[in-house]
């Protein structure tokens, strides 16, 4: 059966539903990334520890904020993923490297060294004005995108698309995100010598929470899926002219973001409308790329989920919406009239994506859970097609 074929050939492509062994002791990528991580627990455990027993309070309040902040994020990063998604201990790595291994072992330095020599090489003011501009976007954009290339290697068999590299980006600037407003939360608790510690700090969590919705979490999944295009993978051919252009872009946003104070030159007016206008830029961007990555997934879930389409287990309206963007899973559903006529649709979807993940994790093979998945999506068409 040709569909059959393609979908065998598309799960092994697409790497579909392969695991991941972190238990690798011969794989040098595998230590580099444990002692960069470990390194950066320890840095910021001594950071913390010096300051918790005098802002505690401060600290407590802007990790619970934040912690709530950064699992909405995560929700929605997850949800985006609708396709082959990544299993849970590759996002969980990634999220490890972006807070702990990019924040705590490069940026924090490297960001400190070269403002420092900005400092003795132009002078004071120009450090201060343009320093984090012509720091952050090298240190913290290429630390994070060393997590991503160190999880390429270490599980090879899985991140092989670009759209791989920009879920995985996404998570290590979700953990880059959340540690470092942390670090500015608790940076800003001794303001008025800590007398005020939870108004001046949480003034510092409002404000990133304003604007930290449209940074490192868009940069890092620009970076990643350029990164992926550098490298190229047996899924993925080499593209160098579109990986640089990604890569260059995620800098040159991150750039752009930390210099409109002295853009603006101070002007308080200049300044929100330069936030707005690259903010728009960044979701601008950060579309483009999902739209020119996800395409290869979206074929991979309907080579694998056609074969379904011939027995009658879906519909070519189900197979479409399962395999299209938003816009066709909306239409999917409306083309129901009551709320719970269209709720039943959404389950139907959701069954759908179980089977597709337990296919793949089989390689095509007929196994229990992929009878159970199968007869789960049976049992909602049954109860679709019920009286009501």
């Amino acid at each position: 059966m040709p569909e059959l074929t393609a979908r065998e050939a598309a799960i092994e492509a697409s790497g579909w539903g392969n695991k991941v062994s972190f238990w690798q002791p011969r794989n040098a990528c595998l230590w580099v990334y444990v002692l960069i991580v470990a390194y950066g627990l320890w840095n910021a455990f001594g950071i913390v520890n010096g300051e918790i027993r005098v802002y505690g309070p401060a600290l407590a309040a802007s990790t619970v904020i934040f912690v709530v902040y950064g699992a909405l994020f995560w929700w929605f990063t997850t949800r985006i993923d609708r396709y082959s998604r990544q299993p849970l201990s590759l996002v969980v790595a990634a999220f490890v490297w972006g807070g702990f291994g990019a924040t705590w072992t490069f940026a924090l330095s490297g960001n400190t060294a070269l403002i420092s020599l900005y400092s003795k090489l132009a002078g004071q003011n120009f450090s201060l004005d343009w320093g984090a501009g012509l720091s952050a976007p090298f240190f913290e954009e290429l630390s994070k995108g060393a997590g991503v290339l160190l999880l390429m290697f270490i599980a090879p068999r899985v991140i092989r698309t670009a759209y791989d590299g920009f879920i995985i980006g996404a998570f290590a600037g979700l953990g880059f995100e959340i540690l470092e407003d942390i670090f500015y939360a608790l940076n800003a608790a001794p303001e008025e010598f800590g007398s005020h510690q939870l108004e001046t700090s949480l003034s510092t969590v409002v404000l990133r929470l304003v604007t930290g919705f449209s940074a490192h979490i868009l940069y890092s999944a620009i970076f990643g899926a350029g990164l992926v295009y550098l490298i190229g993978t047996v899924a993925q051919r080499r593209r160098i002219g579109r990986g640089l252009a990604l890569v260059l872009t995620a800098m040159l946003l991150h750039g752009l973001w930390d210099s409109v104070t002295a853009i603006a030159d101070g002007n308080g007016t200049v300044v929100a409308a330069l936030l707005a206008g690259i903010t728009l830029l960044a979701f601008a961007a950060v579309i483009t790329v999902f739209n020119l990555t996800v395409g290869p997934e979206r074929q991979t879930m309907r080579a694998v989920m056609a074969p379904e389409v011939e027995t009658g287990v879906l519909t070519p309206d189900e197979l479409d919406a399962l395999s299209g963007g938003w816009r066709a899973r909306r239409a999917y559903r409306r083309k129901e009239r009551g709320r719970k006529a269209r709720r039943l649709r959404h389950h139907r979807l959701e069954a759908a994506h179980d089977l597709a993940d337990q296919i793949a994790a089989s390689g095509g093979l007929e196994t229990e859970r992929v009878r159970f998945a199968r007869a789960e999506l049976a049992r909602l068409n049954a109860a679709s097609a019920a009286p009501a």
